[in-house]
């Protein structure tokens, strides 16, 4: 793993402590520097860390709290607090 892969899960690590202890913003800056690296770089992000951001806001999604979570028939939809929607096929 390289040095920016390390940085990536630390920064989502981080981001996930922020976002439990209530500073959304401290967590929208980790998200948003975690995909900066992740673009100059040229690396795709973890899978946790992308179904758990929100695309439009960069806010680091916890279900019940700013996110909603429904199943759909082959799919998962998730629901950021701003609208965006992102969906997940799962398997049978």
């Amino acid at each position: 793993m390289n040095v920016a892969a390390e940085r990536i899960e630390r920064l989502h690590a981080l981001a996930r402590v922020a976002a439990v202890a209530g500073e959304e913003d401290r967590a929208r800056e980790y998200v948003r520097l975690a995909r900066r690296i992740a673009e100059r770089q040229r690396l795709t992000l973890p899978r946790d860390f992308r179904q758990f951001t929100c695309d439009r806001c960069d806010a680091f999604l916890r279900p019940g709290r700013n996110a909603r979570v429904r199943t759909r028939s082959g799919h998962v939809v998730v629901t950021c607090d701003c609208g965006e929607q992102a969906r997940y096929p799962y398997g049978d």
